[in-house]
């Protein structure tokens, strides 16, 4: 299964704790805030500045 843009960071890093390190090199360092569980990826993104193309490419790419 691929992650995808929609999924809630919490449920990313609960299933693939390998993805903690990518989300910290991209300054979102809320892993383990209480806006992971409520925001999905792309939110997070777009509140860090982030380009969710490339994030999501190497997420998928660590898993």
């Amino acid at each position: 299964m691929a992650i995808t843009e929609e999924m809630s960071i919490f449920e990313v890093v609960v299933k693939y704790p390998q993805t903690i390190e990518v989300f910290r090199n991209y300054g979102m360092g809320c892993v383990g805030c209480a806006g992971a569980d409520l925001e999905n990826i792309r939110q997070g993104a777009l509140v860090h500045g982030v380009d969710i193309e490339r994030l999501i490419a190497d997420l998928n790419k660590v898993v």
